[in-house]
């Protein structure tokens, strides 16, 4: 005999009706989930002991190994390089581009004033190049 039409309906319905419990019983199995403040309390220990991401895109990093040298250590080595000469001053002079910069002009034999003379006459006759990543000079 054939299924009436009435019987598949009622067998669909009745089995959307078992899926749609379903959800149900897996709250019911949840409910052995930590509560909220168990939740809170485990974020807030694992952010005193520094086990929590920072916020952003990035990777997580390892710690920097501590420092096997106490800070007046430190500080008297510091100390004794300054007297040596041997700190690099503060400020752009430390950034790389500065630096080569600096060694670039090191063996230069012209004064400042001689090099600005020759910029300004550069800049009349046109043989500078034009701001920008252009690399090609100005033409007349």
């Amino acid at each position: 005999m054939k299924p009436s039409f009435h019987a598949l309906a009622w067998t669909a319905i009745v089995a959307g009706v078992g899926l749609s419990a379903s959800p149900v019983v897996l709250a019911q199995t949840a409910a052995s989930a930590p509560s909220r403040a168990e939740v809170k309390s485990e974020t807030k220990a694992a952010q005193k002991s520094g086990q929590l991401m920072p916020a952003g895109e990035g990777k997580p990093q390892d710690k920097a190994a501590a420092s096997t040298k106490t800070r007046t250590e430190r500080k008297a080595e510091t100390m004794e390089a300054r007297k040596k000469g041997q700190l690099k001053p503060g400020g752009e002079a430390t950034y790389d581009s500065s630096m080569s910069q600096n060694k670039a002009m090191a063996g230069s034999t012209k004064t400042r004033a001689e090099r600005k003379d020759e910029t300004k006459q550069a800049a009349k006759e046109k043989k500078l190049m034009p701001a920008g990543e252009a690399g090609e000079p100005a033409k007349k």
